[in-house]
């Protein structure tokens, strides 16, 4: 069973690596978005979840393209597939990921390594991908809150009526809202309000900026970029639900994809026990803006 997901800071690879298997994140724009209710505009992208590599390449080469119904669709098929070198931000691995993870990603690389791809060390060219986590949870509440404002049971949604509209809105949106819509509404309209959109949101837009000049200069050196989909396996249903910064801490090796708008794929790469039971771990790889062939042409060989 194959099916569509969307992701805006990892939503397809983490449960694709979580679950063993294949999620890709095309690049910004390739796959039209109507009909997907919006969550952050900038960087919502829809991409398959597969079972195998081939099924992921066949739904790609059949959903992307140009739609008239989406103004930030384009129509490329620029994509070469070639691989030869494989950039590793070494520096960026040394803190936050597990230590089987850690194992098993090395692994992957000595595969890789001994079907005849060199693996370069591109750290010093992505000197500022350690901000990236911190940039995404700016932007993203920021064009949450945007975007919800839609949902006051008048326009669009479900509506609970009140005595009078004011009332009405508060029931609407206190009572269908869920609570990490609501944390995430209530931190994009700080970071957007008049005393502090200079300070965060600016700010954040221009680091976005200096992350993707990095990946450019990356991309020089290296056809692809290869880290972990996620710092740890699966973690139990609800284990994080009551510390939210864990939870954003998870997306640490996802996030810039969407910043960036590169495609990327994750990639079962082996499992890891926990408490007597095996947990899938994926490999990531990321290319170049419109290269989802590079990704298909690498995941083939591994």
């Amino acid at each position: 069973m194959e099916s569509l997901g969307s992701d805006t800071g990892g939503s397809i690879r983490q449960p694709a690596s979580f679950c063993g298997v294949f999620g890709l994140k095309p690049t910004y724009g390739s796959v039209s978005r109507y009909g997907l209710m919006a969550m952050a505009s900038s960087l919502d992208v829809i991409g398959p979840v597969t079972k195998n590599i081939v099924d992921s390449e066949i739904i790609f080469d059949c959903i992307k393209g140009k739609d008239k119904y989406d103004s930030t669709s384009m129509e490329d098929d620029s994509g070469d597939g070639v691989v030869k070198k494989i950039g590793v931000p070494k520096d960026y691995l040394k803190s936050g990921l597990d230590e089987d993870v850690k194992i098993q990603f090395e692994n992957s690389l000595k595969k890789l390594e001994a079907e005849g791809y060199e693996i370069v060390d591109i750290s010093e060219d992505l000197k500022n991908l350690e901000h990236s986590l911190a940039v995404y949870y700016v932007i993203m509440p920021a064009e949450v809150s945007s975007n919800m404002a839609r949902y006051d049971g008048i326009k669009y949604g479900s509506n609970i009526e009140g005595q009078d509209l004011i009332e009405g809105y508060f029931k609407t949106r206190g009572g269908l809202l869920g609570k990490e819509v609501k944390r995430r509404i209530l931190l994009g309209t700080y970071v957007l309000s008049a005393g502090y959109a200079d300070q965060y949101y600016n700010k954040a837009w221009q680091v976005r900026n200096l992350i993707k000049k990095d990946f450019e200069a990356a991309f020089k050196k290296v056809e692809v970029i290869a880290m972990p989909t996620s710092p740890t396996p699966a973690f139990k249903i609800g284990e994080k639900s009551d510390d939210p910064l864990q939870m954003y801490l998870a997306d640490i090796f996802t996030v810039f994809a969407n910043l960036v708008g590169v495609p990327a794929i994750s990639i079962p790469d082996g499992l890891v026990k926990r408490e007597q039971k095996y947990l899938p771990t994926g490999l990531q790889l990321i290319a170049p803006h419109l290269q989802e062939k590079r990704l298909f042409t690498l995941g083939k060989y591994f």
